[in-house]
Parts: structure tokens; sequence; C-alpha cells
């Protein structure tokens, strides 16, 4: 995922450290830790949508704004581009690439993204094209579908090697071939993406007009 890459809209700018997420009532030391986050945003997606209704769901505050069902609709699509990776790394044959052994731009990458992503930074940014939801109305089951989505996420988080050192993995952004940073980037940049997207949701459901 790149920075200038994330359609949100938020209140205030603030630095994020992966570790710091802490601070924020997250402690992703481990990948139990990340998996229960993950956990969290379905949690809280499902507490705080699970009961609207279609029309509610799909209701945008203006045409070029995400609807509810597109902000979890696109969590579903950037996060899916992530399970080949997890998969490769469970089954122990990821290889790294020379680019990824080598980029002297994998951490101040990683962090800036999870920064760019945090849910208080107020700058927009638009998503790459591959990860726009769909423009078409979604069904009511969205939220359904992307709690179950969430949780197969935290369960491949979940099947990764113990011995895995996230800080020393270096992967590639599944949206460029250029952007690289390491997997305990990677774990956090998924949590506060999701958290994003759901603070946008919540935004939505605030907004004036919205359908009760």
């Amino acid at each position: 995922m790149e920075a200038n890459r994330f359609e949100a809209e938020h209140s205030k700018a603030s630095s994020l450290e992966v570790n710091d997420l802490a601070a924020d009532g997250l402690d992703l030391t481990s990948v139990n830790d990340v998996a229960s986050a993950l956990k969290q945003v379905a949690d809280d997606a499902e507490a705080r949508f699970g009961r609207l209704s279609a029309p509610q769901l799909n209701w945008k505050p203006e045409p070029t704004q995400w609807s509810v069902a597109q902000c979890l609709d696109h969590l579903i699509v950037i996060q899916s581009s992530y399970f080949p990776l997890f998969d490769r790394l469970q089954e122990g044959t990821f290889t790294p690439t020379l680019w990824e052994r080598l980029s002297p731009f994998s951490r101040p990458l990683g962090r800036a993204l999870i920064r760019a992503l945090d849910p208080e930074n107020p700058r927009k940014s638009k998503a790459a094209a591959s990860t726009e939801p769909s423009m078409s109305d979604l069904s009511s089951d969205i939220v359904p579908r992307f709690v179950q989505h969430q949780e197969e996420l935290a369960g491949r988080v979940r099947a990764l090697p113990g011995t895995l050192d996230a800080g020393r993995v270096i992967i590639t952004s599944p949206m460029s071939a250029f952007v690289t940073y390491s997997l305990e980037d990677c774990f956090a940049i998924l949590v506060v993406h999701g958290r994003r997207h759901l603070a946008q949701a919540e935004r939505v459901t605030q907004a004036p007009g919205f359908p009760s």
C-alpha cells in the first residue's frame, strides 16, 4: 500500500510508530496481538453497522464520497491482496527479492504509511484503481462478509510461523513493486488502515441526511 493511495478524511494529524500502537490501546508485539486487533476491527464493524439496511449501507454524503458499504468493500479488496504473501510465509516458500534485500527505503516507507493511515491523519488520498470498491450498490450482506473476511485475515496472521522475525522480514506492497516494508510494519498498516476506514464509515452515518 502506498502512502498517497488511500481515500479517507480525518480530524487531526499525529505521528505513529509501530510499537506506539500500545498508546492507542494496541500492543502488536506478537502475531496473536495482531490477529486480536484485526478481530476487534471486525467486532467493531458488526456492532456499528450490522443492523443497517441496504439503503443505509449504500448512502453517500456526496456522489464522490464512499458509502459505509464501499469502505468495507475496499478493505476486503485490499486486504485480500496480502493472502498469497501470507500463504508463502506460512508454507515457508517465501524468498525475498533482490530489491527487498537491498532497498534502503523499507523502514521509512513503512513508517510513512503507518502515519499516513493513522485514523487521526486529516490528509485525504486516493485509492489505487485496483483497490477501488464497487461503484454499484452492494447488498446488505457486506457487513457479515467483511466480518468473515476479517476473521480469515486474522487466522492467516495467526498461522504464520512463530520463528518469523517480523521486524527483519521485508515484503513488497501488493500495490507497488517499488514499495517495501517490514512484516512488522505490514501488521500495523493492516490494523490502522482498517480503523481508518471504520472511522470514515462511522462519519457517513453521522452526516446530515443519513437515512433513518
